[in-house]
């Protein structure tokens, strides 16, 4: 708990708070009508609105045979949820020991050292050992020392018919339609990483392309060719990426990302790009030889054209 303490003392403005809390993987529409929220109910009581995260996933703790991937790196989570407008965002890291901790101990240590007021959390949270502290039990705690609960309905979708959740949006994912998970997190998925080193391949058959080193715990949709819209410092470039093991090369297993600037020269190697993952074009696939692979690209990029046309 001493690691909790600290980076609440590290992190926490001065004076009186409203906190939220979750994991907010994603940081989707959902979790941002909730920190909107409680911005709100936080300026209307003349308190400060903070975010208390987790990492890593608890899930990664409670069921560690689960491999689990991110929606967004720990970074970009952070940057997004003080965009919302939070005023600081406590990262505490989740261990088997603060998974015993109960949920009366643990509001009390933000009662303490970042002096809640105010509780705004999803009308579904829990808190604490064994997820005991629901929100009427957490509404109970809250008269005992001092804070206010408050639950916020969980944002359906467009259609009204599902709510938001990551679990969504994962398998949104996996299936690569990628137009239903810009709908729910609000904007289009991105990764990011630097431009590493490759075999230059793509050059050497006239479509250089970017490979862009990103971390093994980032979620991914299915292997395939994407259109693509790419940051690259001051610059926004439509591009094609591939996401894959690249089998026409027989390069084995290992997932990589490679993205192909539409209409650009330049040496970026070294910089940090990002990469927003707008539509799947079509399934990565084994072409019998360069010349296939080369007329396939052509009609990629073609494709690609069109839908940003």
């Amino acid at each position: 708990m001493l690691l909790v303490r600290d980076e609440l003392r590290r992190v926490a403005t001065p004076g009186d708070h409203a906190l939220s809390i979750g994991v907010f993987d994603g940081v989707h529409g959902g979790h941002r009508l909730l920190v909107a929220r409680m911005l709100e109910e936080a300026t209307a009581r003349g308190l400060t609105g903070g975010v208390v995260t987790f990492h890593p996933h608890p899930l990664s703790v409670l069921r560690p045979d689960v491999p689990l991937v991110y929606l967004e790196s720990l970074e970009r989570r952070v940057e997004l949820l003080r965009e919302v407008g939070a005023d600081f965002v406590a990262v505490l890291q989740f261990t088997s020991e603060l998974q015993q901790v109960s949920a009366e101990d643990f509001t009390r240590l933000l009662v303490e050292e970042a002096r809640m007021r105010l509780l705004v959390v999803g009308e579904d949270f829990r808190l604490g050992r064994g997820g005991a502290g629901t929100v009427p039990v957490l509404t109970e705690i809250g008269r005992e020392q001092g804070f206010e609960v408050l639950a916020v309905p969980l944002l359906p979708d467009n259609d009204g018919r599902e709510r938001i959740s990551s679990t969504r949006i994962r398998q949104a994912l996996a299936e690569g339609r990628m137009e239903e998970v810009a709908a729910l997190l609000g904007r289009p998925y991105a990764v990011r990483g630097p431009v590493v080193h490759g075999e230059e391949r793509g050059r050497a058959i006239g479509f250089p392309t970017l490979n862009i080193g990103v971390s093994a715990d980032r979620a991914l949709p299915p292997n395939g060719v994407y259109v693509t819209r790419a940051f690259v410092g001051d610059r926004v470039l439509d591009a094609v990426t591939n996401i894959g093991t690249r089998p026409t090369f027989n390069d084995g297993t290992e997932r990589r990302v490679e993205t192909h600037l539409l209409d650009f020269e330049g040496d970026v190697y070294g910089q940090v790009v990002t990469i927003e993952l707008l539509a799947m074009l079509r399934p990565e696939q084994k072409f019998e030889g360069f010349e296939a692979l080369v007329e396939q690209i052509r009609r990629d990029v073609t494709a690609t054209r069109e839908w940003f046309a």
